[in-house]
């Protein structure tokens, strides 16, 4: 019986970005200087695949500081920790990498300025995400209040209406996140933005792509984890640009067959920090049921490249 015809939209960009590509990197190149094991607090990205690979060449992945020896290296991940962290490792004068995204470190050092200037800081994130809690741990408890939807700035208490600063988490929806800076605005019309985009390009573009995308497919897949925040967003923005069937899957094996019968079109794209195997291994399991004609749909290209830090480019 020959195989039903299907139509596959690839995006591009997706998948990996420069601040993941580096975080993966920090932690191999590690691993190579100082031999296993190499601690890691957090997951390193937010990938299990991603994770289980770096644990089997010797990454053990720890939640706190407290559970790494004084005696190994550790790593902080790619979303970001909070000051009180590397405070800690120098104290107990541990060796410690950090792996943090450059540009979220852009967020903390505009949150520090604002700081400085006296300004209280209004974080547009999410509660208890690691990069929430990385960059409101830049300041004192009480400098940075959180909100995550425009209903919460309604209620917002803050010290000074007309001393305001925000800024937000470089993962979020892009649209949902302007209907929050709209609600700031109207509240606070004195409230100072940052110089540049918060949100970083790789979110951007990513969401670009599959509102590029979603009109034309019957169903999109989304390959990323469960705990991926820009993944996450990529299944709302794809449902919001007009394809109702979007599904988040971490493997091929994830997919839900049952809810793509009858389709004819379909669009697959990766969050951030999903490598491009896994891309692939869904697109073979597309390939063992339909006869599929791919199409890429590309809205943006990127040529990001973002340094390790110097400790592990010197010698050991």
């Amino acid at each position: 019986m020959p195989l039903a015809p299907l139509t596959l939209y690839l995006a591009a960009p997706r998948g990996f970005c420069a601040g993941v590509d580096r975080a993966i990197r920090i932690v191999e190149m590690a691993l190579e200087k100082w031999g296993a094991p190499v601690y890691v607090r957090h997951e390193i990205v937010h990938n299990r695949f991603v994770v289980d690979g770096l644990r089997a060449k010797g990454a053990v992945f720890v939640e706190e500081l407290a559970e790494c020896p004084p005696d190994r290296p550790v790593i902080f991940s790619a979303h970001g920790v909070p000051k009180s962290v590397p405070a800690e490792a120098a104290r107990r004068e541990m060796i410690y990498v950090d792996a943090t995204c450059p540009l979220v470190s852009k967020v903390h050092i505009e949150a520090a300025r604002h700081a400085e200037a006296g300004l209280q800081i209004v974080m547009i994130g999410h509660a208890g995400h690691p990069e929430t809690v990385g960059t409101m741990g830049q300041l004192p408890p009480g400098e940075v209040l959180l909100v995550e939807t425009p209903e919460d700035v309604a209620t917002l208490q803050v010290r000074d209406p007309a001393r305001l600063a925000f800024v937000t988490q470089t993962t979020l929806s892009v649209d949902d996140t302007a209907d929050i800076v709209a609600a700031l605005q109207a509240r606070f019309p004195a409230i100072i933005g940052p110089h540049k985009e918060d949100i970083c390009y790789a979110t951007t573009n990513r969401q670009e792509a599959v509102k590029a995308m979603a009109p034309m497919c019957d169903a999109l897949l989304v390959v990323g984890a469960p705990n991926s925040s820009n993944s996450r967003r990529l299944v709302e923005v794809a449902r919001r640009a007009g394809c109702a069937h979007a599904q988040l899957v971490q493997r091929a094996t994830d997919i839900d067959w049952r809810a793509l019968e009858g389709m004819t079109s379909l669009g697959l794209t990766a969050g951030a920090s999903a490598p491009e195997v896994l891309t692939e291994e869904v697109i073979a399991a597309l390939r063992a049921r339909y006869d599929v004609t791919l199409a890429t749909v590309t809205t943006a290209q990127e040529d990001v490249e973002f340094k390790v830090p110097r400790i592990l480019r010197e010698p050991a």
